[in-house]
């Protein structure tokens, strides 16, 4: 074989490296491309789920903080109710006192038989579970009755001293139309 043959063959087999090697070079970009372009995908869905999550997270603490709102105005409400019936409770004494034919342990004891302490009243919203005056139980009952075109709705629910739930009733009954 001739010498100039051999060099063209070296330069030929060189040309055809040189056509294997950026061919594979460009398919490697296209391939990395392709990863860049679904690791954005993958990273733009990590932050919408993050987002969500913090949405979340932030209505779940709206929530708990309304929660904790409505329970420290229930708790407020019981005293003031509390505090009203034993004014009540006083002045039902007092007049037995200066009814002469009245006794006031007798009307005291009326009175508690008739308005018992932490008793509901007939709108039934929030009321203690029981709690004596001398015991330690700072449970609250809620009550929740709601009801829209097709369904009435009752919820009961009970959270213990700390604010937890402990306790958490829904009926639903669908409405009549009368």
């Amino acid at each position: 074989m001739s010498t100039g043959a051999i060099i063209a063959i070296i330069v030929g087999v060189l040309i055809l490296l040189a056509l294997v090697w950026l061919l594979a070079r460009t398919a490697r970009s296209r391939r990395d491309e392709s990863r860049r372009v679904e690791a954005r995908e993958i990273r733009r869905e990590a932050e919408v789920g993050r987002a969500q999550a913090d949405r979340t997270r932030a209505e779940a603490d709206a929530q708990a903080a309304e929660a904790r709102r409505q329970d420290a105005l229930a708790r407020e409400r019981a005293a003031s109710a509390e505090e009203q019936r034993q004014e009540a409770r006083e002045r039902h004494i007092e007049a037995a006192r200066k009814d002469p034919d009245a006794d006031p342990d007798e009307a005291a004891a009326q009175f508690d038989r008739e308005h018992p302490a932490g008793a509901t009243g007939t709108t039934g919203t929030t009321g203690t579970t029981g709690a004596d005056d001398d015991d330690d139980d700072e449970s609250v009952q809620h009550y929740e009755r709601t009801s829209d075109s097709d369904v009435e709705r009752e919820r009961r629910f009970e959270r213990d001293s700390e604010g937890d739930v402990v306790r958490d009733d829904t009926y639903e009954q669908p409405r009549t139309n009368r």
